[in-house]
């Protein structure tokens, strides 16, 4: 996940390491916070294998800063990523969350819908938080008023999320015909 959203921050304009942090926390610092530790060694990586550059620039008033450039292989890269999600970026709402945020510079239409299909019929498949044996439980069912309220704002969230998928998918389909 950290690594994609390097590549897709990179992707729209060269940035400073600070700049990048506070890009990336904007995104993903409520669930998880960036720290310096994590960031630069994902830097360091995407450099080594040849996804992004360093140059030096003057600093403005302190001392010089190393911008952070995506390189050809670093754009190719993330668009390799975004069409190929593993599942767990499917999955996961926060992963899901960082591919979203970067899945327009996937300029075919056509792989931009599959990779919301995917999400769809992720979130199509029957679940819950609670069962009982092998049979979801629905919020109804529920005598725990705090287990009913996750269950109540999953389901908002969901049915939501849906309609969305389902109304980009139509009009991503109707630009790809």
């Amino acid at each position: 996940m950290l690594e994609l959203a390097i590549l897709g921050f990179l992707y729209d304009t060269p940035l400073h390491g600070y700049k990048l942090r506070k890009r990336i926390t904007a995104l993903t610092g409520h669930v998880r916070p960036v720290a310096e530790s994590t960031l630069y060694p994902a830097i360091k990586r995407l450099e080594k294998a040849g996804l992004l550059e360093r140059a030096t620039e003057p600093g403005a008033v302190a001392a010089p800063r190393h911008v952070l450039t995506l390189t050809g292989d670093g754009r190719s890269e993330l668009r390799r990523r975004l069409a190929e999600p593993v599942q767990r970026d499917i999955t996961d709402e926060n992963r899901w969350f960082t591919v979203l945020a970067f899945l327009r510079h996937l300029a075919d239409p056509a792989a931009q819908t599959a990779v919301l299909r995917r999400r769809l019929a992720f979130l199509e498949t029957p679940a819950s938080f609670f069962y009982e044996g092998d049979r979801p439980l629905r919020a109804e069912e529920l005598d725990d008023p705090f287990r009913r309220g996750i269950l109540t704002v999953a389901r908002a969230t969901t049915q939501a999320e849906l309609a969305w998928l389902r109304a980009t998918i139509d009009s991503l389909e109707g630009v790809a015909r």
